[in-house]
């Protein structure tokens, strides 16, 4: 359903069914502008479909209101292992109420929210929930304005963490401190098992 005209009325309409449903893994809505009245629907089926594992809302014109419910969403429910926010509104209020949703959260696996706007408080909301979480293991920030200061914060996670595999930290105007700390951090014995880090269109020097 990517790249349709579906909407927030659409979205609504779609998510009642979600509620009910018992068969569907996969439900893709990039680029439909559902808004966050879509994405508050979709959240309140998440809350009781025990069966969707994979759910795309890239580009769809969600703020932080939307990502608020997702986050309330992601607490309760027990089924999704892949929530991918792209290219949206996100903003640090957001960024946290989802920072707060993966503390609890026992069965996503992969989060993406490359090109919104979590800055560096949202980065550090993140980095604490690294320290508590046990099963995710992507994790996409490209493009979030996180900085020296958020990278920082994300590496001071990694020795606490045990599964992160991929971090995607690409186009955040990390210069040469940030990628230091995230060196110091992967250094540690037992930090996470991070197989790819992207750090490419950042702002790193030889010190780095």
């Amino acid at each position: 359903l990517d790249r349709n005209g579906i909407g927030a009325e659409g979205a609504t309409h779609l998510a009642e069914a979600l509620k009910v449903n018992t068969s569907l893994p996969a439900l893709d809505l990039d680029s439909n502008s559902i808004g966050d009245e879509g994405a508050k629907a979709i959240a309140e089926a998440l809350k009781v479909n025990v069966v969707l594992k994979d759910l795309w809302l890239n580009n769809s014109s969600i703020c932080d209101e939307g990502a608020v419910a997702l986050g309330e969403a992601l607490c309760a429910n027990r089924s999704l292992t892949s929530m991918n926010l792209y290219k949206n509104k996100i903003n640090q209020e957001g960024a946290v109420a989802l920072a707060s949703a993966l503390k609890v959260n026992t069965v996503l696996t992969a989060i993406g929210l490359g090109e919104n706007k979590v800055g560096i408080t949202g980065a550090a909301a993140i980095a604490q929930a690294l320290c508590k979480n046990s099963v995710l293991q992507h994790l996409d920030l490209e493009c979030n304005r996180v900085g020296n200061a958020g990278a920082a914060a994300i590496a001071g996670a990694l020795p606490f963490n045990r599964v992160l595999r991929v971090l995607n930290l690409s186009s955040n105007c990390i210069g040469d401190a940030g990628a230091v700390a995230l060196a110091e951090g992967l250094s540690t014995i037992g930090a996470a098992p991070i197989l790819v880090l992207d750090l490419h269109n950042n702002s790193i020097g030889s010190e780095g």
